[in-house]
């Protein structure tokens, strides 16, 4: 009895430690030698890219925790938690943990584009569109929407068809969705005016693509702004449409980091070198976590990576954090 406490007494004090919330941890494989990684990215998902690393390193036993971007920022920054490797789509936080001083450096991912890398610190692993997917059978007699402003016109033409029925990420609570709307305020003064027309009609506020995907599925919503390509292109159904915006379509660079608290740096290395190699990138791109491509990039002029440099350090500033919220509560959280 006295050793089962004694366990029940380790378990409650790692718990404790970790303070950030966890929505699922798994292991993987029964290697001596212990890698740990913290991501945004489901594992269900990247379970086929981490038994392709298996395969080629039997030795290893990974411990894969997943959280919301937010609380993976959190983790690294305000509690140091020791993760080997960190995986996430907010590209805003993980700039702000490799600026800080929270990345240790990395000598592989040469052969990255530019633009998919910052110094030696923070690398993309894989680039995915920022879409918006539509039930074709909600916009019955109506042109699906090309482009914001062709959506901001049939919103505005079609009030009560849509007014409940549109959704997207809630950035108050959604690192991704927080940096999508930055980066839409960037590009265009549309966004704006999307914005105030989308909160006129009771939108539906997410913290996940994957419920916006779902709740397009089901019929609760008749569309979803601002959803990873990845997830909706994965949930395939003949009934919903996946929309690149003709205006522009925003390509998250979902990035990678070896952390500072690390404990075993060599491992975390060793995982980011596979993740970046022909064999990691192709298991990727079968997972549905398209591979870094300059060629795809080059061959649609809509597509625009947004960029892995201190720009995505402006919206992170709390100050101006707080300013962009209440700009954007104010325009989409009407009475």
């Amino acid at each position: 009895m006295r050793h089962v406490a004694l366990a029940l007494g380790l378990i409650l004090l790692a718990r404790a430690a970790c303070a950030f919330e966890v929505e699922e941890e798994v292991t993987f494989g029964v290697g001596a030698r212990q890698v740990s990684i913290l991501s945004t990215t489901d594992a269900q998902v990247i379970a086929p890219v981490i038994a392709g690393l298996l395969a080629a390193a039997p030795d290893l036993t990974v411990r894969y925790t997943v959280a919301n971007s937010q609380a993976v920022f959190a983790a690294i920054h305000d509690e140091g938690a020791a993760f080997d490797l960190v995986i996430s789509s907010a590209m805003d936080l993980q700039m702000k943990l490799a600026n800080d001083g929270d990345a240790l450096a990395f000598d592989g991912g040469g052969a990255l584009p530019v633009w998919a890398r910052w110094r030696d610190r923070l690398f993309a692993v894989a680039q995915e569109p920022v879409v918006m997917i539509a039930r074709a059978s909600d916009f019955a007699g109506l042109a699906l929407p090309r482009s914001r402003a062709d959506l901001v016109e049939i919103l505005r033409d079609n009030p009560d068809r849509f007014r409940g029925r549109i959704g997207t990420y809630d950035p108050v609570t959604s690192g991704a969705g927080y940096l999508f709307a930055t980066q839409d305020a960037r590009q265009s003064d549309t966004s704006w005016r999307l914005a105030e027309v989308v909160g006129g009609l009771d939108p539906k506020l997410y913290d996940t693509s994957g419920a916006m995907i779902a709740d397009v599925h089901s019929g609760r919503l008749a569309l979803a702004y601002n959803v990873l390509g990845s997830y909706a292109t994965a949930a395939a159904d003949p009934g919903v449409v996946v929309i690149e915006p003709e205006d522009f379509t925003h390509v998250l660079l979902r990035t990678a980091l070896i952390p500072a608290t690390s404990a075993a740096p060599d491992l975390g290395a060793l995982v980011l070198e596979f993740l970046l190699s022909g064999p990691g990138q192709a298991l990727l791109a079968q997972a549905g976590l398209p591979a870094i491509s300059d060629a795809t990039i080059a061959d649609a002029p809509q597509l625009r990576p947004i960029r892995l440099d201190p720009g995505l350090l402006v919206y992170v500033d709390p100050l101006m954090r707080q300013r962009f919220l209440t700009e954007w509560t104010a325009a989409v959280v009407q009475p």
